[in-house]
């Protein structure tokens, strides 16, 4: 069985006590974190986390059966200013260093673009852009070596560094480090304007390129409308083939966390729903 969880801060910004009374009523197995985005008063990084704060974290959760299974540190690992750069992969660092208090190895990120929020720019798709990310990312992963955690990165078409199941397989190849693993949202690699082939077959490829690597599961929704593709809603409400999905991924991926995205406390159970349903009939 895949192990289906929430993303926090979908649940608005609170007291952990509070996000894990909001959240267990949904029944999550686990969650993906981003203290900054998802509870008050967080400490600043890079320089305010702590052994007592991930600790104190980890057992509010932990009392109410949620594991963490992402901690999320979104940042932009080509932000075209140096300096705002380099303060980002120092926050991410701090993330991976205390990374196994809050019981969870893994620290996520998108892989960013040459504009500063991450939007479309052209420079993004040229080699030199993509050898400043492999600079980022081996940084990171150095890091994450030294202290036994996990980089996760996540490709989204169209805007980012990686953009493509063809990127995301010669990232892999070049950094060859076991700390670095992919969260994979298949909703977000489907270009803007559709796919060629069916939706089985781009799965299909895009486990073959790097399914052994694939450590977590982004699960929202799309709908193609005016020939373009709008995937911000939530599971099960839009066009997402989930039986292929399921199918391939429950063959190669038994037990993953599939961590709902764009998903309000009103679409979560519905959406938890879907899935649940989506698995059986796969499994019969």
């Amino acid at each position: 069985m895949v192990q289906i969880g929430l993303r926090a801060h979908d649940f608005g910004k609170t007291t952990p006590e509070l996000l894990a009374e909001s959240l267990v009523s949904f029944r999550p197995a686990s969650i993906q974190l981003a203290f900054a985005k998802a509870l008050v008063n967080p400490p600043q990084v890079p320089g305010g986390l702590s052994h007592g704060y991930a600790n104190y974290i980890r057992s509010v959760f932990e009392k109410q059966n949620i594991r963490i299974a992402v901690l999320g540190c979104y940042i932009n690992p080509v932000h075209p200013d140096a300096d705002i750069r380099n303060r980002m992969l120092l926050s991410f660092e701090e993330h991976l260093r205390f990374a196994r208090d809050f019981n969870c190895p893994l620290v996520g990120t998108e892989t960013g673009s040459c504009n500063p929020d991450c939007s479309w720019h052209p420079d993004t798709e040229k080699p030199a852009t993509f050898d400043l990310f492999c600079r980022s990312i081996e940084r990171l992963l150095t890091a994450a070596e030294k202290c036994g955690s996990i980089v996760g990165v996540e490709a989204v078409a169209g805007q980012h560094t990686i953009s493509s199941v063809e990127l995301m397989e010669k990232l892999i190849e070049k950094m060859a480090s076991p700390a670095l693993k992919v969260i994979y949202d298949p909703v977000n690699l489907i270009p803007e304007t559709g796919l060629a082939e069916s939706q089985e077959a781009f799965f299909s490829k895009a486990f073959s390129a790097f399914g052994k690597h694939i450590t977590a599961i982004h699960s929202k929704d799309f709908r193609m409308e005016k020939g373009r593709k709008t995937g911000t809603f939530p599971t099960g409400t839009g066009q997402m083939d989930y039986k292929s999905f399921l199918k391939i991924l429950l063959q190669q991926k038994p037990g993953i966390d599939i961590l709902l995205e764009n998903s309000s406390p009103a679409a979560a159970a519905e959406s938890m729903r879907f899935l649940r349903e989506t698995e059986a009939q796969v499994l019969l």
